[in-house]
């Protein structure tokens, strides 16, 4: 809620003045290729980057409390009614966090590209603070644990005396893991009441030992994924989109002056896994159970990460045809918010079976892995398990970007197009697809062979 309320200050020039600071002189000096002029005897510009990247840390310091905790706290509501409605909850949870992005992506987007983005951040503002009301207000009728601390210095310490790195963690002596096995002492637990015993610390350790290798080979299913917002959505501002908030030649229309918000393009996606979660919740599933043909957590990740697959090769498909428009010149030029794109006349509408694909693999990836990672999770680490899964999804996020930085080097590289910024139509993005179908093709076949062998 503090990092939303940063977001209002800055869109105006007395709030910017009041959290910013003024563009260094040096800087001034040395932008005299903007615009084909000169920055010289212009008054000093205001220069909010570190008030943002402070906001930015707010929010992932917010949003990562949320989401390590969120979903474990919600499934623990549901948990003594066993495993079918822990699995549903995940469903509707995951159902929820897609509507609140549709109403982003297609009202507060649509008024920040054409009405205002103070309005625009305000309303997000004013949602989180209702949110926060209601979760308070509802506080008593929670079923809630009394909190022992974290166990993540006990993983660590055992992870580090596993290596013979003990002295790492402070206890002196070099140790090994056999020494467990010999009767050594484990290392000391908390002293906080009903915190788990040295032995339940070294019980916890084996379940995250094992529960690590499925969380790492998720690496690559989230560096695909990712690439809906990033390369899909390049890929999308370059193909033919409808003009239907195109100023109309006879000004009938009432949309007449509202521009195409190109936030639009992410809603396919979110419109898919809408549609699809209901009809997974009380059609596939229930048909599945009372045949006792129900896919356990594993097999449905597995079943997701081959969906996932079959998007970006789709995605690379879909690029190539684009780029061979593009060559014979069969092109169109279009206004999407206040940019001029040279798209291919090629209908955006052939993006839709990507999309649908990284939105089925979410309904058999992303929800199980949710639900695996409760499941599996001891007691005591519920939320350092959910805390590790959406790390490991930042980290996918992470690789999918270096490694398209990498490609976009001076050095030949597939994404390397220089000659018109803001346009991919001299670069090879099907290439890039194509590396990551790859790179998800060896992690499908290395996640089916681990989650047969995991107990």
């Amino acid at each position: 809620l503090l990092a939303a309320c940063l977001l209002p200050i800055t869109t105006s020039p007395d709030g910017r003045l009041s959290v910013c600071g003024q563009l260094p002189a040096a800087t001034i000096r040395n932008c005299s290729w903007h615009h084909g002029g000169t920055c010289q005897g212009q008054p000093p510009e205001q220069y909010c980057a570190p008030t943002i990247y402070t906001g930015l840390l707010l929010l992932a310091l917010g949003v990562s409390s949320v989401r390590a905790n969120l979903t474990s706290f919600g499934a623990d509501q549901v948990r003594d009614r066993g495993g079918d409605a822990t699995r549903r909850f995940f469903n509707w949870f995951y159902w929820s966090i897609n509507i609140g992005a549709v109403f982003s992506l297609l009202v507060v987007a649509f008024i920040q590209q054409n009405i205002s983005f103070l309005a625009g951040y305000l309303i997000p503002v004013a949602c989180l603070a209702l949110a926060l009301v209601i979760f308070l207000l509802a506080t008593p009728t929670f079923i809630t644990k009394p909190p022992t601390g974290s166990q993540v210095s006990a993983m660590i310490k055992l992870a580090l005396q596993s290596c013979g790195c003990s002295w790492l963690a402070g206890t002196g002596a070099r140790l090994s893991a056999h020494r467990w096995e010999s009767g050594d002492p484990l290392p000391k637990s908390r002293a906080q009441p009903g915190a788990p015993s040295p032995e339940e610390d070294l019980a916890n350790f084996q379940v995250l030992a094992r529960i690590l290798p499925m969380m790492l080979t998720f690496i690559p299913y989230w560096m695909v994924y990712f690439q809906m917002q990033s390369t899909y959505y390049l890929q999308g501002l370059h193909l033919h989109i409808p003009s239907i908030f195109q100023h109309s030649q006879d000004r009938a229309s009432t949309l007449q002056g509202y521009t195409f918000p190109d936030a639009w393009l992410l809603l396919a996606n979110v419109v898919v896994l809408l549609a699809l979660v209901p009809l997974k919740d009380h059609v596939i599933d229930p048909f599945l159970a009372r045949r006792r043909l129900l896919p356990s957590a594993l097999k449905r990740m597995a079943l997701g990460m081959f969906f996932s697959l079959a998007s970006i090769l789709t995605a690379g498909i879909l690029e190539r045809e684009r780029l061979q428009y593009v060559r014979r010149n069969q092109t169109v030029s279009q206004l999407i918010g206040k940019d001029r794109y040279l798209a291919a006349t090629l209908p955006i509408w052939w993006q839709v079976p990507q999309y649908l694909l990284i939105g089925i693999s979410e309904l058999f990836a992303s929800i199980p892995g949710l639900e695996f990672a409760y499941t599996e999770a001891p007691k005591s680490m519920k939320g350092a398990i959910m805390g590790l899964f959406f790390f490991i999804s930042g980290v996918g996020s992470l690789l999918g970007s270096g490694l398209l930085t990498l490609l976009s080097l001076p050095a030949r590289g597939w994404m390397r197009c220089p000659e018109d910024y803001g346009s991919i139509n001299s670069c090879r993005m099907d290439n890039y697809f194509f590396l990551l179908a790859g790179i998800q093709s060896v992690t499908c076949l290395l996640f089916t062979w681990i989650s047969r062998r995991y107990q």
